[in-house]
């Protein structure tokens, strides 16, 4: 079929592929195209192309009475329909959306909506509304140097002072994360009995107990000292 062609036509608001015969006159394409294009075929201006990308024009179809062939299109080529008055066709509106008024929500409407994917995420506890799973937290490790029963003695922030006791709990606490070592001081220096907000994790006398971190604990043989008390201070 020598005398057909594949040609893609383009207008500001279409674009097709189309089989031509190549003895039809250009007035003919005009009024065909116009069915397609909507531009009337008084106002069309046809040039024809390489490709769409291509902004070299090869030749305009600007005679009326000459069949299409004369203008030697190959398959494939494109037609590109321009509208020399649009306002009477109103090319290109079709696609322009500036003069659309626009359907704003503000956030909080928005959120009070129950028909948008927002309330359908949060009904199903989907994406940011799913529950969050925590990891299980790690079991602490304990220091194995640091035993109950064990003499020990304790960092003191004070020179010469020693604050000297006995392990009574190693181990998780509920009121602070991460591994604590209960003692029982030998001397009232403590600050609790063995509990801490409520909670009971060993048994001494009130302020002779005390919860450090296990880098502040030394033990070893550190016997009880001696208060040598004089006469004064008795």
């Amino acid at each position: 079929m020598s005398g057909v062609v594949r040609i893609f036509v383009i207008s500001p608001d279409t674009h097709s592929e189309r089989r031509l015969e190549l003895h039809i006159t250009v007035q003919k394409l005009k009024n065909n195209l116009e069915l397609v294009t909507g531009i009337p075929a008084g106002n069309q201006v046809i040039t024809l192309h390489n490709s769409e990308s291509d902004p070299e024009v090869l030749s305009t179809l600007a005679d009326d009475e000459r069949p299409i062939g004369f203008y030697s299109l190959r398959d494939y080529q494109v037609l590109r329909v321009a509208d020399t008055n649009p306002s009477v066709s109103f090319t290109g509106q079709m696609t322009d959306v500036s003069q659309v008024e626009k359907f704003e929500l503000s956030p909080e409407e928005y959120a009070r909506r129950q028909d948008t994917v927002r309330a359908f995420k949060e009904r199903n506890h989907m994406g940011r509304f799913a529950a969050k799973v925590e990891a299980p937290e790690a079991a602490p490790v304990l220091p194995t140097e640091i035993t109950v029963g064990a003499r020990c003695e304790v960092e003191s922030s004070e020179a010469g002072l020693s604050k000297r006791g006995v392990v009574r709990f190693v181990g998780a606490t509920k009121f602070a994360r991460g591994v604590w070592v209960g003692i029982e001081y030998d001397e009232p220096m403590g600050k609790n009995d063995g509990s801490v907000q409520g909670e009971r994790y060993f048994t001494c006398r009130d302020k002779y107990g005390v919860f450090v971190n296990p880098d502040k604990v030394k033990v070893g043989d550190y016997p009880v000292e001696d208060l040598n008390l004089d006469d004064e201070e008795m």
